[in-house]
């Protein structure tokens, strides 16, 4: 009985599938302004590479700050992201704002500010 329990288990961990993951990849974004207060209704926008995000174009996911400053993306792949950030005529552009490679099944964090 405990050899096919560990049969069991050794055949649900041992052959998972990343896309079968219960913990998916998840960044949350703060976004701040230059003084420190965090920016409501900022739109944020994922792009992989530093071309695309200097000519914004091919992005990977887009979003908008709650009335914390907060945006959550879900559901991502583990790698580094650039991170445009904007509100009005506030943004982080030119700064080349790039995430460290994201850790899988984690819910990675990181803050952005705007001037």
């Amino acid at each position: 009985m405990i050899r096919l329990i560990l049969i069991a288990l050794l055949v649900s961990t041992g052959f998972a599938r990343p896309e079968d993951q219960i913990f998916k990849t998840n960044l949350t974004i703060t976004v701040r302004d230059e003084a420190g207060n965090t920016v409501e209704k900022a739109q944020v926008v994922l792009f992989l590479k530093e071309e695309d995000y200097t000519k914004e174009v091919n992005p990977v996911v887009k979003g908008e700050t709650d009335e914390k400053g907060v945006v959550k993306f879900k559901g991502l792949k583990p790698h580094a992201y650039f991170v445009l950030a904007r509100k009005d005529d506030k943004d982080n552009s030119g700064g080349g704002e790039k995430t460290d490679a994201l850790e899988e099944g984690k819910v990675n964090k990181v803050t952005i500010i705007i001037q």
